[in-house]
């Protein structure tokens, strides 16, 4: 009978370590870009930005991540504190879907399972997949044509950083911002086809910000407490 509650033991003690957690949820915040056109701020929020998080905990400080986000990222003159940009007066609209995956890593212990409320800063890294539109409107020469680039596909590098806390064992609130660097200098219109209507410098490649918060939902199998059978 004893090998037996030593078996059950071992068991659950394995169950336990391969457990894991779920968090599915919702990001809701603003969107800002670093670019050629516009203000060069590194946290700007311009425009609304929308999308869905999914993150798989392998452990209370590691979490495999998937996001999406869709937001209109505007590059506008007008808001540029460099004097020669605000004198160009150009905007930009740009619709841009981003499919994001990496790794999530927690400063403190952060278990899910606990009742007790829990905290940690946080830090994301991965690669992210992201499509654009892009809309130029020359607003001091409202007489020149309205530039158009359709269905661009391209790479960026994520970095995000964070701070979360657990509101229950079922719910977690999170605020984050994060830079991505993109492996484009198009994503402002400013590096188009004909080289006499560049602007700024070709080999600057542009970054993009997502600031806001996330709520999340918790789900998943829970550890099993055994203790040895007498």
């Amino acid at each position: 009978m004893k090998k037996i509650g030593l078996l059950l033991v071992f068991l659950c003690s394995f169950w336990t370590a391969k457990a894991q957690i779920h968090e599915l949820g919702f990001f809701l915040g603003g969107s800002n870009t670093i670019a050629d056109i516009g203000p060069t701020k590194f946290v700007y929020a311009n425009s609304p930005a929308l999308g869905l998080i999914y993150k798989w905990n392998i452990t209370t400080r590691y979490a495999i991540r998937a996001s999406y986000v869709n937001s209109n990222l505007k590059s506008y003159d007008y808001y540029a504190q460099d004097l020669s940009r605000f004198n160009r007066f150009i905007k930009v609209d740009n619709t841009i879907n981003e499919f994001s995956l990496g790794f999530e890593v927690n400063f403190f212990e952060f278990n899910l399972h606990d009742d007790d409320k829990e905290f940690t800063p946080y830090i994301y890294a991965g690669v992210s997949y992201f499509s654009y539109d892009l809309l130029e409107i020359p607003l001091s020469f409202p007489n020149d044509p309205i530039t158009k680039y359709d269905g661009a596909l391209d790479l960026s590098i994520p970095a995000i950083v964070g701070i979360k806390a657990s509101l229950s064992p079922l719910f977690v609130l999170s605020l984050e911002t994060g830079v991505r660097y993109a492996f484009t200098d198009n994503i402002d219109g400013s590096l188009p086809e004909n080289p006499a209507l560049q602007r700024g410098a070709a080999y600057n490649n542009d970054w993009y910000v997502f600031t806001g918060f996330t709520f999340s939902y918790t789900f998943g199998q829970i550890p099993c407490y055994c203790k040895e059978k007498k």
